[in-house]
């Protein structure tokens, strides 16, 4: 039995990568091994913070050891924890990095707690460099870079961005795993009655936290096109502004399509989720960058068709014309996309392409890839 802990967001925390670090330490659980979280007692300072709360709202009971303890920008907490877990000797720390300003603290965890000669300390990395480019963040991420004994990355786009740091230790890629912990999810016709939603209509659903380079403006600009104006189908926006939501709101009166877009401007919660992806016909996701992304994963559990743009590792999860469609950034392409979608009845066909396609993003084929990353890099010591 291996012992291991994973250093990363985890409940209380809400959000996409809390739930991937508890899943994933679940699947670790049922494959044997000893299985704790170290979570962050403060994950963003409020003042970098751009939502309402990190917090979540809903009660939950976990089967796998999740400790409070991580400060991220207090040095003498990343040395006490450094030390404690140098002392308690797992066998592997799994480090959860997607941003770089988590580099001080996880960085310097890794280089202490290496110290005991036993345990290796692999980068699960869902982004080594950010979608919104900051100064000082390839400096930063190189310091956690250089402390990790191997990598695991989630898409072709982040091992292309970690080798650019001449990174040469054993890294291997896996796909981000599907969000399969939502159940069977709802009927059309209950999913519309929660939302208040007027089953006449059609829906197409642009989810999660709202940020420029998620592209919401072109998804607003598709729905204005010309080519969509004789279909039903109105533009669900749902999840919390992480930017300023009043370039949004401007498009949409500019382009006067007040009547076709429709905002659930909060955070929302695992329990609301099945809603709005049984409401949906299709999920939009025309980012403006990307590596991989969370919402598909989603998508695909619900066996929802989606629309992607041509960025980063997004054309990677999504087969065009198969599950549904890889866009370029021209919101009038988008929009000839949605329309083709409506105009040839493709749901069904790509509905039942996905509970194919999705078999390659399970959980265990995941941990099939990390066990085997432990394996490269036993043969490298």
């Amino acid at each position: 039995m291996r012992k291991i802990v994973i250093i990363g967001p985890a409940y209380p925390l809400r959000g996409g990568i809390a739930t991937f670090t508890e899943r994933l330490a679940q699947e670790l659980k049922n494959c044997g091994d000893d299985i704790s979280i170290e979570t962050y007692s403060l994950q963003y300072p409020k003042l970098l913070f751009p939502g309402k709360t990190q917090f979540s709202t809903e009660k939950t009971i976990s089967a796998i050891p999740i400790h409070v303890s991580l400060n991220s920008i207090h040095p003498l907490n990343w040395v006490k924890l450094g030390y404690r877990l140098k002392r308690e000797k797992p066998d592997l720390i799994i480090f959860k990095f997607w941003i770089p300003f988590m580099a001080p603290a996880l960085g310097t965890i890794a280089r202490i707690v290496r110290k005991n000669k036993i345990t290796k300390c692999i980068g699960l990395a869902h982004n080594v460099l950010p979608h919104e480019k900051r100064l000082g963040d390839r400096l930063l991420s190189n310091y956690f870079v250089k402390a990790m004994d191997a990598f695991l990355v989630l898409s072709e786009s982040v091992k292309k961005d970690l080798e650019g740091f001449a990174y040469t230790k054993p890294i291997r890629m896996s796909p981000h795993p599907l969000y399969d912990h939502f159940g069977e999810g709802l009927s059309r016709s209950v999913a519309l009655e929660m939302l208040g939603l007027d089953s006449a209509w059609n829906y197409v659903l642009f989810f999660g936290f709202i940020r420029e380079y998620k592209g919401l403006d072109l998804a607003l600009k598709a729905m204005a096109s010309s080519k969509l104006k004789d279909l039903k189908v109105k533009l669900i926006v749902a999840g919390e502004f992480y930017s300023d939501s009043k370039p949004y709101f401007d498009l949409v009166d500019a382009f006067g399509i007040k009547d076709r877009v429709l905002f659930f401007s909060s955070f929302i919660t695992d329990s609301q989720i099945p809603g709005y992806f049984a409401a949906a016909d299709l999920i939009v996701q025309p980012y403006k960058n990307a590596t991989q992304s969370g919402v598909t994963q989603v998508a695909y559990h619900f066996n929802k068709p989606i629309l992607v743009t041509n960025v980063g590792g997004l054309p990677e999860l999504v087969p065009h014309q198969k599950v549904g469609y890889v866009s370029g950034l021209d919101p009038e392409e988008i929009a000839s996309n949605i329309l083709d979608f409506y105009a040839h009845n493709r749901a069904k066909e790509f509905s039942e392409n996905i509970k194919v396609y999705k078999k390659k993003y399970s959980w265990e084929l995941f941990v099939e890839q990390f066990n085997k990353l432990v394996i490269d890099l036993e043969k490298t010591q």
